[in-house]
């Protein structure tokens, strides 16, 4: 089985050199910086510019149109990634040997689900960005595609999700997952003006597609694993929950959804 991992990052920085890893420059069309050599999302078929708005999502979309010959596709990030066992280093992540085993009993494997325990994923999203987008992109999905807008409903109505735009798929399941995504946001962007949007919260195309990995996972019968994932340098878990308790009653702060 031919396994590509792209490893997201917009800098230069140390990178797993694991089997079948493989870094990626995002917005490189906005981001090239000499002396950089991972894989450019810029090049093919591509929405390099698009990276302001869509976070990591431009890597996926290169991989899309791209990688035709691979039989897995997964993305993480340069400081978060996959693991097995401790310890959690660049030397330790989750190994293609292992990720191999796992895909002959499932098609997907995501990181474990982030459990926001007082808030919904719905009440935490609108209490950290704009309402709008999310509430348009139900209406998309009621208009477009309304086999899926139960299951969004109900993930909307839960307290944990599947975060970070992270995962390992087969194939077919990673072509379905991308024709579902990319349809969606393409959608939305012409449903929302994010003209006087923060820089922040002008990456709102990536932070709804991360709602959108269980809505697209419980439409489909796709086969699922979980496997434990850590952020080196810390997850900075106490900063987050003071934020959560402070958007919980109505005090705006400046920490994203991830």
């Amino acid at each position: 089985m031919k396994i590509k991992i792209l490893v997201a990052a917009h800098k230069k920085f140390p990178m797993p050199n694991a089997e079948g890893y493989m870094p990626i420059l995002v917005g490189a069309a906005r981001n090239y910086k000499p002396g950089i050599e991972y894989q450019r999302d810029d090049e093919g078929e591509n929405i390099s510019s698009k990276n302001p708005n869509y976070n990591e999502l431009t890597a996926v979309y290169w991989a899309w149109k791209n990688l035709k010959d691979v039989d897995a596709i997964g993305l993480v990030h340069y400081r978060r990634l996959f693991f097995d066992a401790k310890p959690y280093s660049l030397s330790n992540v989750l190994s293609i040997k292992k990720i191999e085993e796992l895909l002959t009993q499932y098609d997907v494997i995501l990181p474990k689900k982030r459990n926001y325990y007082i808030e919904t994923n719905y009440s935490h999203y609108i209490h950290a960005h704009h309402k709008e987008p999310l509430d348009k992109t139900r209406d998309i999905i009621a208009q477009y595609y309304p086999n899926y807008l139960s299951n969004y409903d109900k993930v909307m109505r839960r307290t944990k999700a599947h975060m970070f735009n992270m995962f390992i798929m087969k194939r077919k399941a990673f072509d379905s997952y991308c024709q579902f995504i990319f349809d969606v946001l393409e959608k939305l962007e012409k449903e929302i003006d994010i003209s006087d949007y923060s820089v922040q919260e002008a990456r709102v195309f990536g932070y709804i597609s991360e709602l959108l990995m269980d809505v697209w996972l419980e439409t489909n019968t796709f086969k699922l694993t979980e496997v434990k994932w850590e952020q080196l340098g810390g997850k900075k878990n106490l900063q987050k929950a003071v934020s959560l308790i402070k958007r919980k009653i109505g005090i705006k702060t400046k920490t994203h959804f991830s």
